[in-house]
């Protein structure tokens, strides 16, 4: 319903809080559908898993505290601890870096290609699109866990399968940031007979090179994670350290412990540093 322009102001002020209310009700039918939606959705899920939500609710904090009892039994030993587990620490750090700069240069290529306007192949920008979605909708653990019973445990499958998804997921936000690019010196490099990869390296990365630097930083957090758990699943790194830990069971709770604190402390201060990076990026200072 649209509001008449010769209405009076009665007239026009009851159209517009009838619209409001409309749009109320509308929000209220769909977040009560969704809360039904959960709410069957848990129910299939407990029944599945032979009801056992329910019965093991109440030792959900048992695990955390035998850890924590531990790690403080044994407090002498965590520096050894977190001495030990650095070099696998590093690993993971290194595994994330290189994973988001091989992906970070596939997504660049794929943006370019499916951006209308820079495009090389305006035809196929459906299908660059395509292609970004798939590997956006692949996880990460599903490439890693195939690629591990191909080429075996290790960094590799991890690195590969972080790469391949940052690819995607980066590769879209580029897209975004290539659509707000000033085509001018675009076009005046076409017209001095500039190649089109001429064109993008120096019409189009200069503008946009800030924006790509601070997805990419953003990027590198979060596959500092995606490294540490699919690490867990045999892909090397740190994840691999704590899952051996977590098997050993009480007794030996105290090293999990000090992969925990590590991990934290890691990604907390790559999270800061980042942070400031890109706020330094995004602000041009």
């Amino acid at each position: 319903m649209t509001l008449t322009t010769n209405a009076g102001p009665a007239a026009i002020k009851a159209d517009y809080m009838a619209m409001i209310q409309r749009k109320r009700l509308y929000s209220g039918v769909l977040l009560v559908v969704f809360f039904v939606l959960l709410a069957a959705g848990f129910n299939v899920a407990d029944r599945r898993n032979a009801g056992g939500f329910w019965d093991g609710l109440h030792k959900i904090f048992d695990f955390p505290a035998e850890l924590l009892g531990e790690a403080v039994a044994k407090a002498p030993a965590l520096p050894g601890h977190l001495l030990h587990y650095l070099p696998a620490m590093v690993e993971t750090i290194n595994i994330a870096a290189v994973s988001t700069l091989i992906g970070a240069i596939a997504a660049i290529a794929l943006s370019l290609l499916s951006t209308r306007g820079l495009a090389r192949w305006p035809r196929l920008i459906p299908v660059f699109r395509r292609i970004m979605d798939t590997m956006r909708a692949l996880p990460e653990i599903v490439i890693a866990l195939v690629l591990i019973f191909i080429l075996g445990g290790g960094p590799v499958p991890a690195m590969i399968a972080i790469a391949f998804h940052t690819a995607g997921a980066l590769g879209k936000l580029f897209s975004e940031v290539n659509e707000n690019a000033d085509l001018k010196p675009v076009e005046g490099l076409a017209s001095v007979g500039a190649s089109w990869l001429q064109r993008m390296w120096l019409g189009v990365l200069p503008q946009v090179m800030p924006n790509y630097l601070s997805y990419a930083l953003l990027r590198f957090e979060i596959n500092v994670r995606a490294s540490a758990i699919l690490g867990f699943v045999g892909a090397g790194g740190i994840g691999a350290e704590l899952r051996v830990a977590i098997g050993w069971g009480t007794g030996r709770y105290d090293a999990a412990a000090a992969i925990f604190l590590l991990l934290f402390l890691t990604i907390v201060a790559i999270d800061q540093v980042s942070s400031h990076y890109r706020n330094r990026l995004v602000r041009g200072s």
